[in-house]
């Protein structure tokens, strides 16, 4: 029977604000997680306008990859990786992000990065800007809303495309790049550098859904990211052609509650909403007929929607492939009342025929597949790749340092089982990347103990810890899946 491809990428996938630490070594400047204190499932995280003394923020340190690369390499090599999906912290090449040179001293930590990916066989896959806005683009420009930072971010991009062209092929320019949609104050924070002058200015601490809220500025912002995303990709294929680049949804795989029309209807809308304005953009590179009113119905001027010169650059730099993150699924209702879960970004009514991690997310492995045959009706002759997939729980250290965590082994099992089904029904499916592949921050929640590796860091919530690596039973068993190439999953 048919199976996954034989130059399938497998591996796993992190982000530098999540993983590196060394916030402000080697000449980086402060990005925006940077700015942020840990919460948990039931506490958002804190935004601080200006860094505190004597507190603890979890990305400063992260688990230390800045000085651990080799080792972490190293084992995701000895797991069979062909594939490591990373980012490049922006505020390391371009500490303010509009300096007149870039800093030698950061560009040199990545190379030194793909360089030791290359020795253990494993092809980088890099996103440009995943949550790390430099944060003197916050304060001064105020993110994408200023159409000055699309040139500052093609900049930063055309750096890294030169410098790195011998070592990378894969690109990604804006992960969940449709996070400002369904989360609007964590995406004008993560995704958008947006802070409003009200929030600058606290002498408070606050936390991200009391930031302000200024649809318009939002949405043309977001605007502004397409553009620049699109410029990037028309760039990078004039530096080299052979380069493959794509884009990032955050895909929220929606049902219908009950065969009601009316909840079919609405999760026809949100799944439009939330998952297709951003992929319609990137890979059809135009707006979907239904974004106008959506907009429009928020009260917002669409004017921004018709500048032709934007929209022709939209039309020429669509991306080569479609990458998504898929974590779970939600149900849509229009019933009052109905039981509520949480979820990555969004919440929605309980699925009674799924069961959810700790933190409320619905585990839903056929959706995987659901998702995957969607993706690959609506982008015809598009490449997919999964790049976010993974279950955070909580982890037992035993008196012998082993983890016995088949609780995250059952989770992945399922999941490529059912990427596995959608292939044979004829999904182009080139890639998978775990999240993370070793334990890292949450970008949710700021926590070390929703744990998602398969490799346990010795760092705690409270500060504490060695930063010691060490294997979990799920790093031999994900060792055999990406040695057989998807193969022997049991």
């Amino acid at each position: 029977m048919k199976g996954f491809r034989k130059d399938f990428l497998w591996g796993g996938a992190t982000a530098a604000n999540q993983c590196e630490g060394g916030y402000l070594e080697g000449g980086k400047g402060l990005s925006v997680p940077d700015m942020l204190l840990g919460g948990d499932v039931n506490t958002p995280r804190t935004f601080c306008p200006k860094i505190e003394p004597g507190v603890f923020y979890p990305s400063h340190e992260a688990v230390d990859m800045y000085h651990h690369y080799k080792e972490d390499i190293a084992l995701f090599g000895e797991m069979g990786f062909t594939c490591y999906r990373l980012s490049i912290n922006w505020g390391r090449i371009f500490p303010n992000g509009d300096d007149e040179e870039p800093n030698e001293e950061g560009l040199a930590f990545y190379d030194a990065i793909f360089d030791e990916c290359h020795k253990h066989g494993i092809e980088p896959l890099v996103t440009l800007c995943h949550y790390e806005i430099p944060w003197a683009i916050v304060t001064k420009y105020k993110g994408f809303s200023d159409r000055r930072v699309i040139d500052l971010f093609v900049r930063y991009a055309t750096t890294c495309f030169k410098r790195y062209k011998d070592k990378v092929k894969y690109w990604l320019t804006f992960n969940e790049i449709n996070i400002p949609i369904m989360d609007p104050q964590m995406g004008a924070l993560y995704g958008l550098g947006l802070v409003q002058d009200s929030d600058l200015e606290r002498t408070e601490r606050c936390t991200i859904p009391e930031l302000a809220y200024v649809p318009q500025m939002q949405f043309e912002a977001l605007h502004n990211e397409f553009v620049a995303s699109a410029l990037a990709v028309i760039e990078g294929h004039k530096i080299d052609p052979d380069f493959k680049i794509g884009n990032m949804i955050c895909h929220i795989t929606w049902y219908p509650l009950t065969p009601n029309p009316k909840d079919i209807l609405e999760c026809q809308k949100r799944d439009d909403i939330c998952n297709n304005i951003c992929g319609d953009v990137q890979v059809r590179g135009e707006y979907p007929y239904f974004a106008r009113k959506y907009y429009e119905d928020l009260g917002l001027d669409t004017s921004f929607m018709d500048k032709e010169e934007d929209l022709a650059i939209i039309r020429q730099g669509t991306v080569d492939f479609y990458t998504f993150s898929y974590y779970m699924s939600n149900c849509v209702t229009v019933q009052e009342g109905a039981e509520q879960v949480k979820g990555n970004m969004m919440s929605g009514a309980k699925n009674p025929y799924l069961k959810a991690s700790d933190w409320g997310w619905q585990i839903d492995p056929d959706g995987l597949r659901y998702t995957l045959n969607a993706l690959a009706g609506r982008y015809p002759g598009t490449p997919l790749m999964v790049v976010e997939n993974g279950f955070g729980a909580f982890d037992k250290v035993e008196e012998d340092g082993s983890i016995h965590d088949d609780y995250r082994i059952s989770y992945f099992r399922e999941h490529i089982r059912a990427m596995r089904e959608a292939v044979r029904d004829g999904v182009d499916l080139i890639g998978y990347t775990t999240w993370g592949p070793i334990d890292l921050v949450s970008a949710g929640t700021g926590q070390y103990a929703k744990r998602y590796g398969f490799i346990y860091v010795d760092r705690h919530d409270d500060g504490t810890g060695d930063f010691s690596r060490s294997r979990k039973d799920s790093f031999y068993w994900y060792q055999k899946v990406c040695r057989s190439n998807g193969e022997v999953i049991d």
